[in-house]
């Protein structure tokens, strides 16, 4: 399963990346965070556990943050979890209309037969598209009202 969201934000790439990176603030700031709470820190990288809902469906897993604040970046690597392996990519890209950020999600499951089916159709189109559009429409009124 591959798969990217994105939005142009009009707002500037540092203020979108802060508010994506604060993980920790996103059940404050993101409605269907239900917790985030860091495990682990060393330097620009976090162990948390993170819980959303997806419309009424509680979900948990556990990821490695990776915080790239130069460049702007950041990596996820789920760890535990119904998507354990999954890597996701939040990337920022000014442009004359604003900061496009995209979300990229990519996850093999390695179960024979049906692996590639779950992970299109039911993880990545049903649970996935759902939680990443929602964060991306939140964190855009975020930055945008930010200036």
């Amino acid at each position: 399963m591959r798969t990217e969201r994105g939005l142009t934000m009009r707002a500037r790439p540092l203020t979108i990346y802060r508010l994506a990176a604060a993980v920790e603030r996103w059940p404050e700031l993101l409605p269907h965070y239900r917790s985030v709470r860091v495990l682990e820190e060393r330097g620009d990288r976090r162990l948390v556990e993170m819980a959303a809902w997806r419309d009424g469906i509680p979900l948990r897993w556990w990821a490695e943050q990776a915080l790239y604040p130069d460049e702007p970046r950041i990596v996820f690597r789920h760890l535990r979890g119904p998507t354990r392996g999954m890597d996701v990519e939040w990337s920022f890209r000014p442009g004359p209309d604003g900061t496009y950020v995209a979300i990229r999600h990519e996850l093999t499951l390695g179960w024979p037969l049906i692996g590639e089916l779950v992970a299109d159709r039911i993880i990545g189109r049903l649970f996935v598209d759902n939680i990443a559009g929602k964060t991306l429409r939140r964190i855009k009124a975020l930055a945008e009202a930010q200036g």
